[in-house]
């Protein structure tokens, strides 16, 4: 009896920890790949950045730079990045781009050498 009570909780806990997690990666894999439009900025899973010139329904033809255009398979798409800089502020003077939930500093990390001077 104790064995089954064991096995149950095993059981449900490999459910939990491992099947729910991929199932819900594999979702939203799905609808990343599904909502994938023409003018979209995407990463392949290779690590390419491109922008999304053409479609068909097994491939997409994208540009990775003025000019180069290269097929891929959808399913190589690793995730889109339109919009990921919409929230974004960008300091033209200095070229940085900061995130609106990072704090935004002065101090460019120089705090080791400052004290190292006294």
């Amino acid at each position: 009896m104790v064995i089954a009570i064991y096995l149950v909780i095993l059981v449900a806990a490999f459910y939990f920890l491992i099947v729910r997690p991929q199932r819900r990666q594999q979702m939203i894999r799905r609808q990343i790949i599904a909502t994938v439009d023409i003018g979209d900025e995407i990463v392949t899973s290779g690590g390419v950045f491109g922008t999304v010139v053409a479609m068909d329904p097994e491939t997409l033809e994208v540009e990775i730079a003025p000019g180069v255009v290269v097929k891929i398979a959808r399913g190589a798409v690793a995730q889109k990045i339109t919009g990921y800089l919409d929230d974004a502020e960008v300091d033209d003077d200095e070229g940085i781009v900061r995130m609106d939930d990072e704090p935004a500093s002065d101090d460019a990390g120089d705090d080791e050498d400052d004290d190292a001077g006294s």
